[in-house]
């Protein structure tokens, strides 16, 4: 089985299928980033830029993790000391980076649709690594193969997902690609940061945080971005904390074996308290490895390799 597209853009036009596929890959490459000696050569000979137009930590060192650990040459392009800062387009940034012979550009970008335009100009392989408050498709991978890897399967699974929904790329990613592999996804925010209409891609809402949770596999947390909020959006950090935050009393209706997680970097003590990050059902660090594994499965996929 090969993907569909030479590019990885979002979960919307992934089949359940191909994310199976990806996941299934993951788990082999796992076992590489868990040994002693993490190198294989299935990327030998290949070419991999990073390209984010805005700060990361995780993203960014796993994918050139991802792609070193294959044997590829990876390159970080940091945009605010490159051509990017002179004026040059996105465009013209990627074609650039094509005739040097890349294979596969990773983008992160504030804007929506972003990777797509990219996509569209080059013949390189292009991933998103999240594009403004669309989609973060490769986060939402991991987080499924953490869970899938908790319970050996993602159908009829109850996923609760609270914070800042309406700027998270990361809770859209998510409920699609949830419901795509038969999960019930349980939405709970402050009604100022629950987009309009997100029931349409399938969740559900809820109008506080007990039902949210009621009888949930997963709880998962999401960052408040304040840097993208233009306006406030809540009255304080700290009565967000008090009246929206995870803590140990609130979720106290989920299932005794519920996994918490959280995509980082954790604000504590806001989105979740320490009680919860840093408890036994906590898999926080275990979506991290796993990003590493996923990124490798899609470098190694995109690149044709079976």
């Amino acid at each position: 089985m090969k993907l569909s597209s030479k590019d990885f853009l979002g979960l919307e036009n992934v089949s359940a299928d191909e994310i199976s596929y990806i996941l299934e890959t993951a788990k082999d490459m796992k076992k590489t980033v868990n040994s002693s000696m993490k190198k294989v050569n299935y990327l030998q000979g290949r070419s991999v830029v990073t390209l984010f137009y805005e700060n990361s930590t995780r993203t960014r060192v796993s994918f050139e993790l991802a792609a070193k650990y294959m044997g590829a040459q990876a390159v970080n392009v940091s945009v605010a000391s490159s051509s990017v800062a002179k004026g040059e387009t996105l465009i013209d940034t990627g074609k650039t980076l094509e005739a040097m012979g890349t294979d596969i550009v990773i983008i992160r970008h504030p804007q929506a649709g972003a990777p797509h335009l990219l996509a569209k100009n080059i013949s390189a392989s292009v991933i998103n690594a999240g594009d403004g408050m669309h989609e973060h498709p490769t986060q939402a991978l991991l987080d499924m193969m953490t869970i899938m890897e908790a319970f050996g399967t993602l159908s009829g699974l109850k996923v609760a997902i609270i914070g800042d929904i309406y700027h998270s790329r990361v809770a859209r990613s998510n409920i699609i690609g949830l419901t795509k592999m038969g999960a019930q996804v349980n939405l709970f925010a402050p009604s100022t940061l629950l987009p309009p209409g997100i029931e349409k891609l399938g969740a559900r809402v809820f109008s506080n945080i007990n039902d949210a949770v009621a009888d949930c596999d997963v709880v998962m947390g999401l960052r408040m971005q304040l840097e993208r909020q233009k306006k406030c959006l809540f009255p304080s950090i700290n009565e967000y904390a008090r009246f929206f935050g995870i803590n140990p009393e609130n979720i106290k209706g989920a299932k005794k074996n519920a996994l918490w997680m959280h995509p980082g970097p954790v604000n504590r003590g806001v989105e979740m308290t320490s009680t919860i990050i840093d408890g036994d059902n906590s898999v926080i660090n275990k979506q991290v490895t796993n990003g590493v594994a996923v990124r490798m499965a899609l470098l190694y996929l995109l690149t044709g390799r079976e």
